[in-house]
């Protein structure tokens, strides 16, 4: 018996690249990205609270393994998987993360299968920026990023960076101007997240929600779970994908 034994796993394709995902659910979907080091109990356990509030959760596993707890090997296997990977961007500025296009063919794909006004999509850590990325496309309508830590934030131009190139943020801007929200959440002095959240303040103005709690941990909905902040998460869900379908 696993965490995901009533989960559905399937796999998903779009320019030569596959992973696989796994759904649950029924009603709106919802695309849950995982944090590093992978599929955590932790981000599986966030996973069935958004299917137990009303909604289609598919969560692809995009690095590590399934189910494995978080430790510092996990983290370290994970970590070497992305920097080996061409998928990712790491320290680049101003570029978007190749995998958004992935992201954005498999939230076309609910979309298309479940109908409504769109899907949502969280993004975390070092997939957090991934669900701003994913805005590009009209199908994503609720769009969250949970303390967004790439490119790594090594220095202040990579803190303030929003993973995307100009072109994918001016469509960002755009659709924010047109009334798509954004939601942020942070604790206040992670590093990781640097001034991530003062750029998307600067770039998207109201559009931009921030969620912001005291102290220096990092994973808000998950290892270091805020109550609030999942609260906020599954708010906005409603109000972006079940009252606007209603």
């Amino acid at each position: 018996m696993t965490l995901l034994d009533s989960w559905t796993l399937a796999e998903h394709s779009f320019g030569g690249v596959t992973h696989p995902t796994y759904r649950k659910g029924t009603g709106p979907g919802v695309i849950v990205i995982h944090e590093i080091p992978g599929m955590t109990p932790a981000v599986i356990a966030f996973g069935e609270e958004v299917v137990a509030a009303g909604y289609t959760v598919v969560m692809p596993s995009l690095f590590g393994t399934p189910c494995r707890a978080t430790s510092g090997k996990s983290v370290a296997g994970a970590v070497g998987q992305v920097c080996v990977s061409n998928e990712f961007t790491k320290l680049a500025t101003g570029v978007t993360t190749p995998v958004a296009g992935w992201l954005r063919s498999l939230a076309r794909e609910l979309h298309d299968d479940l109908g409504g006004p769109g899907v949502g999509a969280l993004g975390m850590c070092f997939t957090g920026g991934f669900a701003l990325a994913m805005m590009v496309d009209t199908s994503v309508v609720a769009p969250v990023l949970a303390q967004p830590s790439a490119p790594f934030a090594v220095s202040p131009k990579r803190s303030r960076d929003l993973n995307l190139s100009p072109s994918d943020l001016r469509v960002v801007k755009e659709r924010a101007a047109a009334g798509c929200q954004v939601l942020g959440l942070r604790f206040k002095k992670d590093v990781a997240v640097g001034k991530r959240f003062e750029t998307l303040t600067r770039e998207l103005g109201d559009a931009f929600i921030r969620v912001e709690f005291e102290g220096r941990e990092h994973s808000t909905l998950t290892e270091q779970r805020q109550q609030e902040g999942v609260d906020r998460v599954l708010a906005f869900f409603d109000e972006k994908l079940h009252t606007h379908a209603r």
